[in-house]
């Protein structure tokens, strides 16, 4: 593993231990060159998938980048840091069970606006302002109305 401090190539493992419910091996790590320490992550990875883009671009897909865009969408709201990761760890574990390897993103948009729902109302609601595209104050109003006629 590469130093992300000085870019050695060679680090050395000072500690593991599981994280996550024993589906994540947290990893402390020490660079002999610079002696800095910093942590990693280390997870099962079932199939290499691929994000198909609107375009019809396709690029690998990023576990970090699925949980920034709900990061994004959560900023500033009371919800806890572990069931946002549980949230991750279940659209991605769904994404790998699917069978496809190549994925949508219609269909990752559809997870991530699923599990936002059950975390936070607000956040489900600026995920779909990107994610759905709006315009003007009425698509907010349309999209919110549909969301609480949708609760009674």
């Amino acid at each position: 593993m590469r130093c992300p401090f000085c870019g050695h190539e060679d680090t050395q493992v000072k500690d593991s231990r599981p994280a996550e419910d024993s589906a994540t091996i947290r990893r402390r790590r020490q660079c002999p060159n610079c002696g800095a320490r910093f942590t990693t992550f280390e997870r099962v990875q079932l199939r290499e998938l691929t994000v198909v883009k609107s375009s019809g671009q396709r690029e690998p897909f990023d576990r970090d980048k699925l949980a920034r865009s709900m990061q994004i969408s959560l900023r500033k709201r009371p919800v806890e840091p572990e069931r946002v990761e549980r949230a991750v760890n279940g659209i991605v574990r769904r994404l790998e069970s699917m069978g496809e390897t190549e994925i949508p993103t219609k269909v990752i948009g559809e997870m991530v606006m699923d599990a936002l729902g059950n975390l936070d109302q607000v956040a489900y609601v600026r995920f779909a302002s990107v994610y759905r595209n709006f315009r003007e104050a009425k698509d907010f109003e349309d999209f919110v109305g549909k969301l609480s006629a949708d609760r009674d």
